[in-house]
């Protein structure tokens, strides 16, 4: 049968992909706009399974909170590019997932691609529609979620890369915002000196003591040079350590003691952290895109 400009039209405005691959799909569907959707939908899941050993350490992040506070979710989602990072469709999954962690129980990225978005569909199914639509890998990486007690959740976005959740005993949201952005910028790697690993600490006191050891100082000396290193270093990696950035004067402990505040716990995100990029030629990836469409 013949394929009018508006079955294309139509097709498009429901699947969002191009011309050609509309026209295609409803030549093969004998013109039924529901096959063609199928057949694009299988093409699509296809299309996801192939790109999914690329890397994507590029992406976005994105935060929901409850209206009381109470609750918070922040979700990184990757791709390939900065472009795609940008573009309106991938936005809109990012905000859909962290709502939909804001919502539902899932406590696993699996249980997380199961769950049904905003939408509808479910979180995997519109990732594979992304990935058939925009051409990139597209993973739901990692996500936190946080459910308080009498205290609060706050959030801080440094753009769309760098995102930070802090739950605080306090209902104080002006107190939160400067701890998030404290740690958004210093990056603390825990809360106080209970919580830092003690192979950790062993670790660094090896490299300290050898390093004092090499003076040549009295045994005594050394121990107490090694002291006062180890001292300096929980200063560094813990939050209440840390002279807060807006104050340098005071530790943020000591802001928290003055507020009659404390945290409870907090994450840092920034997108694709840990992940190894692979070098590219972005010429030479224009031109297999081309050549292979």
């Amino acid at each position: 049968m013949s394929i009018s400009a508006a079955m294309v039209k139509e097709l498009r405005e429901r699947t969002g992909s191009g011309m050609m691959e509309c026209k295609k799909a409803l030549v093969e569907a004998g013109g039924d706009l529901d096959a063609a959707i199928e057949i694009m939908r299988k093409a699509g899941l296809a299309k996801a399974d192939k790109k999914s050993s690329r890397t994507a350490a590029e992406g976005r992040l994105c935060v929901k909170l409850s209206a009381d506070g109470k609750q918070a979710a922040m979700a990184e989602i990757n791709c390939e590019t900065d472009f795609v990072a940008k573009a309106d469709d991938f936005s809109e999954f990012a905000d859909g997932v962290a709502q939909t962690i804001l919502d539902s129980a899932a406590a696993t990225v699996d249980a997380l691609l199961a769950a049904n978005l905003p939408a509808g569909n479910t979180v995997d199914e519109r990732r594979r529609e992304l990935v058939a639509k925009l051409g990139e890998n597209i993973n739901v990486r990692r996500f936190e979620r946080y459910d308080t007690g009498s205290g609060i959740a706050v959030s801080y976005l440094h753009g769309t890369r760098i995102g930070v959740l802090v739950e605080l005993t306090t209902t104080d949201p002006a107190l939160g915002k400067d701890i998030a952005m404290h740690i958004a910028a210093s990056k603390p790697i825990c809360v106080d000196e209970s919580e830092v690993p003690a192979e950790t600490i062993a670790k660094e006191k090896e490299i300290f003591s050898a390093q004092a050891a090499a003076s040549g100082k009295p045994a005594n000396i050394v121990e107490k040079m090694v002291e006062g290193r180890i001292k300096k270093f929980l200063g560094e990696v813990t939050l209440v350590g840390q002279p807060f950035v807006k104050d340098p004067d005071q530790t943020v402990g000591a802001l928290l003691k003055s507020k009659g505040a404390a945290v409870v716990r907090f994450v840092r995100f920034e997108v694709g952290e840990g992940i190894e990029k692979e070098e590219s030629n972005f010429a030479e990836e224009v031109m297999a895109q081309v050549r292979g469409s």
